[in-house]
């Protein structure tokens, strides 16, 4: 079997690196990453200008792109590799609740699904560095029973890792995404030439971890994967929207 590797941090990340290591234990492995940190660009393509394929010393393939176009350019370039499946990560910090819209860790995966690949978005709950062994022990687990009885359809999960000690970790729970509270987060400030300039300031505080939600389960100590879909219609919404818009 073979699985395309990418993610949002970069093909320098010690998450990707990880994330590689342990995949090339159950199948054929090709990492193509973007070549700096694409961190919230979520489903971004590069339309404006030629994107380059390189090789990185450590075998690592990537792009000066964002990462679906990671996804297209390691699936139309290669005549010796077609993915069976896509893993994205391992992200550093988390990806839960709202934030899976803006991650281009998400969008990776979420590219691939688009695709008709089964693809997997893991992160790490946290960007301190101190917990790549749990995450590395996790990723095992996950994957000798992944791998184990592969799925043989389409499918999109989001895998969150828990900030514990390896032997801390708790099991896995399938849990929804959460919600953050999105507020005003642009924080104004001066460049050293007086000009007025403006950061995007931190996420919101989480409003939703009540129990069976991802940042509830994950913040508990368990590993949590959460089934993603790409339909945004809202249904419930359709007759009534319907009836807004009857004329005579």
């Amino acid at each position: 079997m073979n699985v395309l590797i990418s993610n949002d941090d970069g093909y320098l990340s010690e998450g990707i690196a990880v994330l590689a290591r342990v995949t090339a234990e159950f199948a054929n492995v090709r990492v193509v990453a973007p070549e700096r940190d694409r961190s919230g660009v979520s489903n971004s393509l590069t339309l404006e200008r030629p994107l380059q394929l390189k090789q990185a010393q450590n075998g690592f393939y990537y792009v000066n792109g964002t990462p679906t176009d990671c996804i297209h350019i390691g699936q139309s370039v290669f005549s010796d590799f077609q993915a069976d499946f896509v893993f994205s990560g391992i992200n550093r910090g988390a990806n839960m609740g709202d934030d899976t819209l803006y991650s281009g860790t998400v969008a990776a995966a979420t590219e691939a699904y688009l695709m008709g690949i089964p693809a997997v978005a893991f992160s790490l709950n946290d960007a301190s560095g101190r917990y790549w062994a749990t995450a590395e022990k996790a990723l095992w687990t996950l994957l000798a029973h992944f791998f184990k009885n592969p799925p043989q359809s389409p499918i999109l999960w989001n895998i969150n890792i828990p900030a514990v000690a390896p032997e801390d970790v708790r099991g896995i729970k399938i849990a929804r995404l959460g919600r953050r509270h999105h507020g005003q987060n642009v924080i104004p400030a001066r460049n050293p030439r007086g000009e007025q300039i403006y950061w995007i300031g931190p996420v919101g505080e989480v409003s939703d971890r009540e129990e069976g939600t991802d940042f509830g389960e994950c913040g508990a100590g368990f590993i949590t994967v959460t089934p993603l879909q790409i339909d945004l219609t809202a249904y419930p919404d359709m007759a009534e929207t319907a009836a807004f818009w009857h004329t005579d």
